[in-house]
């Protein structure tokens, strides 16, 4: 229990610390940011606008009651409201945020049935026809940038085969069959690297554990293969496996930018990519916070995840 409120703690802080960061940066930043906010056309904007949009915004009071102001309406889950429209923030990012997740899940889970069954298939076969194989496939999706794989993919699936739509969004309570059929192709261009990172990281831990004298000691006992790989080799082998994927999924969460793009899916990263545009700067900082919270969570999983997989982090 303490190293649970530990590591509670440490995520705590980190969320006020990216919170900080975010609202220094704002300050830090050269330029008048209502100024330019008005000067999106090119035009000089009138000293008396600007001046007015700085009271709006609050620019015109000490930094440190700023602070203060903002920290106390992040505790409320208050991120402000667009300037473009004047609705509130956090509802856009409400109705965004799980789309994007959805996508990030749907990938991690596709990369996750693929990279680690083949990564481990290809570590008991080591040397095989099936490893050379699957380590050359890998190595290509690994050396393909992703808008180069969703643009083959919309070539190939949507326009040539015609299985599936280009790109667009349907809700899944609206229709839930074509709603999948939408997300198997973002999906899978963001699971394509990613499945070949975890296939290269299970191989090499499987191997690695495979080596070790518990597992040669189980072999001596004369228990069965299938008994020795899921019991002794794969929860130690995952271990790795959890670090890469949550330091890819946390990339991953501003990261969808350009298969958001290249599929028209209207997830967190065309949100964020509209208000740098519009230069919306209060969605912009609510965008980043979000994401940057996310992340802080998400690192806070793999610590309870660790635990479970290996019971010597709790005493450590």
């Amino acid at each position: 229990m303490e190293w649970f409120a530990k590591r509670l703690g440490i995520s705590v802080l980190l969320v006020w610390i990216v919170a900080s960061i975010v609202f220094l940066a704002i300050h830090l930043v050269p330029g008048d940011p209502a100024e330019l906010l008005l000067s999106q056309g090119g035009a000089a904007p009138d000293p008396a606008i600007v001046e007015d949009l700085r009271d709006q915004l609050g620019l015109n009071r000490p930094v440190l009651e700023q602070y203060l102001h903002s920290m106390a309406n992040l505790l409320r889950g208050d991120l402000g409201n667009s300037l473009m429209d004047g609705a509130p923030i956090a509802g856009e990012i409400a109705t965004r945020l799980p789309r994007t997740l959805e996508l990030i899940g749907a990938a991690a889970l596709i990369s996750v049935l693929i990279g680690v069954s083949t990564g481990t298939l290809a570590a008991v076969a080591a040397g095989g026809p099936f490893d050379r194989v699957a380590s050359a496939l890998a190595g290509l999706g690994l050396s393909v940038p992703v808008f180069v794989i969703g643009t083959l993919a919309i070539l190939g699936f949507a326009q040539t085969l015609r299985w599936v739509p280009a790109g667009g969004f349907v809700a899944f309570s609206q229709d839930p069959v074509q709603h999948l059929i939408m997300l198997a192709m973002p999906a899978g261009t963001i699971a394509v690297g990613l499945s070949s990172t975890l296939f290269r990281v299970t191989r090499s831990a499987v191997l690695e554990v495979t080596m070790r004298d518990h597992v040669r000691t189980a072999r001596s006992k004369g228990l069965s293969f299938r008994r020795i790989l899921t019991r002794h080799i794969l929860r130690n082998a995952l271990i790795p496996v959890v670090t890469v994927l949550a330091l890819n999924l946390g990339t991953l969460l501003g990261g969808t930018v350009l298969v958001e793009y290249v599929f028209n899916w209207p997830g967190l990263s065309g949100l964020l990519v509209d208000a740098v545009n519009a230069r919306d700067y209060p969605a912009v900082v609510g965008v980043v916070l979000v994401i940057s919270i996310l992340f802080v969570t998400l690192n806070f999983v793999v610590d309870m995840l660790y635990a479970v997989l290996d019971p010597r982090v709790r005493h450590g």
